[in-house]
């Protein structure tokens, strides 16, 4: 489903990711771990196509993504971020639904899929009509999810979703979220630094460092066999 081959991107004259070549298969749930700076969120936002590589490709779905076509990839990719990312100036509803009314879905199938994921979020219909600033952490944190999902993408990007969450919302939030992809069976990319939540979020998990991937597997197997005393240290404290 993503296919990331010899991506390299610079800022004034410092690489910061690659060359870094990853593949993930449809499906599956991968977390992408590694301490500040290492690269996981460029590495996000190259898969999205907010930053493009200064050399290698994106393939989503056996798509090259493009100048030309990167638009219409990014409407098949789902993408959280802290918070949820909402616009303040829109209430919760509103938010969900902001690209489907681009593209001119009609008012009655907005309602039946925005009730849909409600339901699969957990969100109470009333807190729809609110603006951001009058919703709870965990409530941004589903409006966001919703609204990534609204679209039925065969792909999901998160970026440190549930970073500022308080310790009981974000266990609550991984539980369901942990429930929800499962059963949607959505491909998810999960970036954190957190290696116990991508333990408990993920399948497999790529460990990063310096711009490149030195590691990968589950996060059980790599803690009782790392590469190398960088990865062991990285994944030792907390792993389950």
């Amino acid at each position: 489903m993503i296919a990331v081959e010899g991506v390299e991107k610079s800022y004034e004259g410092r690489r910061v990711l690659g060359p870094l070549s990853l593949e993930i298969p449809t499906g599956l749930r991968l977390a992408v771990v590694g301490p500040s700076g290492c690269g996981k969120s460029t590495l996000l936002r190259v898969v999205l196509g907010l930053v493009k590589p200064d050399r290698g490709r994106v393939v989503i779905a056996g798509e090259v993504m493009s100048d030309a076509n990167k638009l219409a990839v990014r409407r098949r990719i789902g993408y959280v971020v802290q918070d949820g990312g909402l616009f303040p100036h829109l209430t919760a509803e509103r938010n969900v639904t902001l690209v489907a009314r681009h593209l001119g879905w009609d008012e009655a199938r907005m309602r039946q899929r925005v009730g849909e994921l409600a339901a699969m979020t957990g969100i109470d219909e009333r807190a729809l009509t609110r603006w951001p600033l009058q919703l709870s952490g965990g409530q941004r944190q589903r409006i966001g999810v919703m609204r990534a999902l609204f679209l039925d993408p065969d792909v999901v990007l998160m970026d440190e979703p549930l970073g500022a969450l308080d310790p009981i919302t974000r266990r609550k939030l991984q539980a369901e979220l942990s429930t929800l992809f499962r059963s949607l069976k959505k491909t998810v990319m999960l970036v954190t630094h957190d290696v116990p939540e991508a333990a408990f979020l993920a399948e497999e998990a790529v460990v990063m460092r310096a711009g490149n991937v030195v590691q990968r597997g589950s996060i059980g197997a790599m803690a009782r066999a790392p590469a190398d005393e960088f990865v062991r240290d990285l994944l030792a404290p907390g792993t389950p």
